[in-house]
């Protein structure tokens, strides 16, 4: 190379947790894998990725949510498992990624190039409880997500028990806070968001 020491980008890690960056900063660096990265209030913010029990639960109620939104479009047309909700009017750039999120009205007749997270926002978020970080989705995250106009429901799946028989904690939008109630295993959940939905509480249905 003639002389010149060609530079190595250095990966961002879990020792770079509470880092400040920009937007375009997060956008653009490269990442230890094994870990989920997320920028709130202007920091990276870094968790360990899921255990496979957890992604079980996961992928059970991913299935239910594409399900229903392909039977009713009108209702959700957009399920995704790597969404980026963009929270408005923080000092600093703040945008948590739920561990699943549905739409209404999600423009997908739109050129794919246009589309940006910035100009989305869903109906319902979902999380897996991290459980070496419960605080994130019980405490954070019910927080940030009040914050969403858009944003009707939250659900944390619960499987600190027993991920074979977890429970499911619901928050439900009313006026300026949440309404909060909790689905135990095996129970039958509906909600108004969903017209027409129905989910029997087991990770096995």
């Amino acid at each position: 190379m003639h002389g010149v020491a060609m530079a190595t980008a250095i990966k961002l890690s879990a020792t770079d947790h509470g880092r400040e960056m920009t937007l375009e900063e997060f956008l653009t660096r490269d990442y230890e894998s094994g870990f989920h990265y997320e920028l709130i209030d202007g920091r990276l913010y870094v968790a360990p990725l899921p255990d496979l029990p957890a992604d079980i639960l996961e992928e059970w109620l991913y299935r239910k949510l594409i399900r229903y939104s392909e039977a009713r479009p009108e209702i959700i047309n957009y399920v995704t498992n790597k969404a980026r909700v963009f929270v408005p009017g923080q000092p600093r750039v703040t945008a948590p990624e739920p561990d699943l999120a549905a739409y209404r009205d999600f423009p997908i007749w739109r050129p794919f190039r246009t589309l940006r997270w910035q100009n989305v926002s869903p109906i319902l978020t979902v999380e897996v409880l991290a459980i070496d970080d419960p605080d994130k989705d019980f405490v954070r995250n019910v927080e940030l997500y009040l914050r969403v106009p858009s944003i009707k429901e939250y659900w944390i799946l619960d499987p600190r028990a027993d991920p074979e028989r977890p429970s499911m904690h619901v928050h439900r939008r009313h006026g300026k806070r949440w309404q909060q109630s909790e689905i135990h295993f095996g129970d039958r959940f509906v909600t108004r968001l969903l017209p027409g939905f129905e989910l029997i509480l087991d990770p096995r249905t």
